[in-house]
């Protein structure tokens, strides 16, 4: 990995508040956008890695991690779009590699669509896409955040991580959940604990999943041409791989579709060295075809 630039936390004012954000590197700037429940801590191999080519910045999304918002704004997929072109305003960016996993994956759509133009490359992994949103899997977790539940199971995950890890929770979720340390685990979900306006604005983030904000995109994603790299992991109980062949055959600009056998939704901080080399590569085709 490189270890020329230290990763730097970062916010910047915008309408839509206070956006938390790492970032290490320099050169053409890549976006990184992470899912429900996580933060940008997410995309440390990835800015640790391939920040001697790119200044890589992991945002932290509307109610999660460092960013501070107001009690009831609006914290739906589409809103967090918004806020990204916000984020980028705010830090005089123009265009970015657009990198997106789980419902950021979704939000990372969405951003494409409605920005075309700001989007030099499209990387989408595992991800939140069409009338998939929320995956079934998910939804006996939306229903226990429904029912009042969200903040004892964040308290228990926290107080236990081997309940985080398990396969009631979030192990699922990786190829090998019993390597992710409690350290990882502790700046995931802590932030939501912090005040019960940081719970109350997760479960309105939950509440908000409708598959609508990604359909209404669709006729967009038809039109979008920019160089897109879609890696998908085969073992995915959420984002089954038929997915990835949809995105490929929608978006006109898919350069290439790379499947990771037995690897899972978050296999961006499990397969980095793989999904890094990827990246480099397909990046730059993308500056290539922009010269």
């Amino acid at each position: 990995m490189n270890t020329r630039a230290a990763p730097i936390r970062r916010s910047v004012r915008t309408a839509s508040g206070t956006i938390g954000y790492v970032e290490q590197g320099c050169g053409p700037v890549a976006l990184f956008v992470h899912g429900v429940l996580l933060n940008g801590h997410l995309w440390r191999h990835q800015l640790a890695g391939l920040s001697d080519v790119r200044r890589c910045i992991a945002v932290d999304l509307l109610a999660h991690g460092d960013t501070e918002i107001l009690p009831e704004q609006d914290v739906s997929v589409t809103a967090n779009a918004n806020m990204l072109a916000q984020f980028l305003d705010a830090l005089g960016i123009a265009q970015v590699d657009l990198v997106g996993n789980d419902s950021g994956g979704g939000i990372a759509q969405i951003f494409a669509a409605l920005h075309p133009q700001r989007v030099r490359s499209l990387t989408l992994t595992d991800c939140d896409t069409h009338d998939n949103w929320p995956p079934e899997a998910f939804k006996p977790f939306l229903a226990m955040a429904a029912d009042g539940g969200l903040r004892g199971t964040l308290e228990a995950m926290l107080a236990d991580k081997c309940i985080y890890r398990s396969p009631e929770a979030l192990g699922p979720a990786y190829e090998h959940p019993q390597r992710l340390g409690d350290a990882d685990v502790e700046i995931y979900l802590r932030p939501f604990l912090r005040s019960p306006q940081r719970l109350r604005n997760l479960e309105r983030f939950l509440a908000a999943f409708d598959n609508k904000h990604t359909r209404a995109i669709e006729d967009r994603l038809k039109v979008f041409t920019a160089p897109t790299l879609i890696v998908w992991g085969t073992d995915d109980v959420y984002f089954d791989t038929s997915w990835s062949r949809w995105l490929e055959a929608t978006i006109p600009g898919t350069r290439k579709r790379v499947e990771y056998e037995g690897a899972r939704i978050f296999f961006p901080e499990e397969r980095w060295q793989d999904f890094n080399r990827e990246l480099r590569a397909h990046w730059q085709t993308a500056l290539r075809e922009a010269a």
